[in-house]
């Protein structure tokens, strides 16, 4: 799952990040509303972290524009704000949790596996494509109940293709999607590891396979597209 981490405090931000990593999210971590808008404009994230005291404006604020056109990304608030007052109009304002600073990794990342199981979520619990089925909460994959050995990236390769499967995606699109905000990636980095994931179901047994678009992305499908 693909974190927006709105964060002015750098170190903090960089200890989140790493926490949730161990945890199986995937986070990309930006310090400004201004530049929380500009990811939010480009990429699809699974949830936003937002902290509400940053250095170009109230967090609230951005909460309430993004609730205003109808984005529905789970959001979950991050700030020391504690008192009864400010849970309220966080809540009230369009947060879909609040958690007061200090705090555990092991509750942040289990309150946003939480909200990724209610109704509506992006997130389900398990995907499966003909005798390939993905935990999305435990992002592990078996091949009729075996289970399949993969690295992260072919993990977030494989989450990103089997919630859309049967439908195109674009190489752009996959590409931010795994790598994020990160930086720039390798002209061939995502054929190569389409290769490896391709690989890795063929030697496992997998009926889905991934299919080339050309000049579109790539599908993936249980046989022939």
């Amino acid at each position: 799952m693909r974190l927006l981490l709105v964060e002015d405090n750098e170190r903090l931000a960089h200890f989140l990040a790493k926490g949730l990593a161990m945890e199986g999210f995937a986070v990309d971590h930006v310090g400004l509303i201004e530049d929380a808008e500009a990811a939010l404009a480009t990429m699809r994230f699974d949830a936003i972290l937002l902290d509400l005291g940053l250095p170009d404006g109230d967090g609230m604020d951005l909460l309430k524009r993004l609730r205003a056109r109808n984005d529905t990304t789970p959001i979950l608030v991050t700030t020391a704000r504690g008192d009864l007052g400010d849970r309220l109009r966080g809540l009230d304002g369009g947060a879909d949790d609040y958690l007061i600073k200090p705090f555990e990794i092991a509750e942040l990342a289990a309150r946003l596996r939480a909200l990724m199981r209610r109704p509506g979520a992006v997130m389900s619990r398990a995907i499966e494509l003909g005798n390939l089925r993905f935990d999305a909460e435990n992002r592990t994959a078996t091949v009729e109940d075996r289970p399949l050995a993969l690295g992260r990236r072919e993990t977030d390769l494989l989450e990103a293709l089997i919630r859309r499967s049967g439908r195109a995606i674009a190489k752009a699109a996959l590409e931010n999607s795994i790598y994020g905000l990160a930086g720039e990636v390798e002209p061939n980095a995502l054929e190569v590891l389409v290769s490896r994931l391709r690989r890795r179901l063929a030697e496992a047994g997998a009926t889905a396979q991934i299919h080339t678009l050309r000049g579109i992305g790539y599908l993936m499908s249980d046989g022939a597209p």
